[in-house]
This record gives C-alpha cells, sequence and structure tokens, in this order.
C-alpha cells in the first residue's frame, strides 16, 4: 500500500470506533485519535514520509518488526508500546484494520470501570 492509502485507510477505521475522537494537539499537522481521552493512533509526516503509530504490546511489536520491514519502533513514543508503520510492499488493507483495532482495544482495556460501562452503551448504539 502506497503511505497515502495506509494513512487513509487507517484514518477511516479509528473515526468508525465507539467514542474515537480525533485531536490536533501537536499541531494541525499531526491527527492524534483518543477514545476516553487516551491516545490509541496518531497519523503524521516526518520528513517525507506519512507515518501512523499504534499501540501494541512489547510481544506484538517484536514480531511485527521480524515480519514487515517498514514496521518499526513507535517514533517518538515508547519503543516497547508503539509502533510507527510506514510505506511498504507488505503492508495491507487487512494488516491495518488489524492493528487499529488492537490498539483501539488496548487502550479500552486500560480504562476505568466507569469508562468501560460507558464505552459498552455507545458500543450497543
Amino acid at each position: 500500500m502506497h503511505e497515502d492509502e495506509i494513512q487513509t485507510l487507517a484514518i477511516q477505521i479509528a473515526a468508525q470506533l465507539p467514542l474515537a475522537e480525533l485531536s490536533y494537539p501537536f499541531g494541525e499537522d499531526v491527527r492524534v485519535f483518543k477514545v476516553m481521552n487516551k491516545i490509541f493512533m496518531m497519523s503524521f509526516k516526518h520528513a517525507t514520509q506519512k507515518i501512523i503509530n499504534l499501540k501494541c504490546t512489547p510481544e506484538q511489536s517484536e514480531i511485527l518488526r521480524d515480519l514487515y520491514p517498514s514496521i518499526h519502533t513507535g517514533y517518538h513514543m515508547n519503543k516497547q508500546h508503539w509502533i510507527s508503520i510506514y510505506a511498504g510492499e507488505k503492508i495491507d488493507a487487512q494488516l491495518i484494520e488489524d492493528l487499529v483495532e488492537t490498539s483501539y482495544q488496548l487502550v479500552t482495556e486500560q480504562l476505568t470501570k466507569k469508562q468501560k460501562q460507558v464505552l459498552a452503551i455507545h458500543s450497543a448504539i
């Protein structure tokens, strides 16, 4: 997939998740998706490359970096818990969808009980 396609698809997927909110806390060039005020995805351009950052487990990060040459440790993020995805021939739509949804799930698992209840109500709608 081309870098524009990766970002467009990731943004479309993130925007459809329950209670996902788009904000620009780091400037108009950095899209930040949050759920209940917790970041689960960032989309931005660094130098000449468009990148998306997603949360993942340390184990998953290591496996993904071994399998995909265009997946690296998270740029400007915790290197154990975030990955950066660049354009690459092995990157496809299903992978992007899975990784965005996994990132969202990892963040929502860390919400408080009350936040999870609010999320469950909105997810059921």
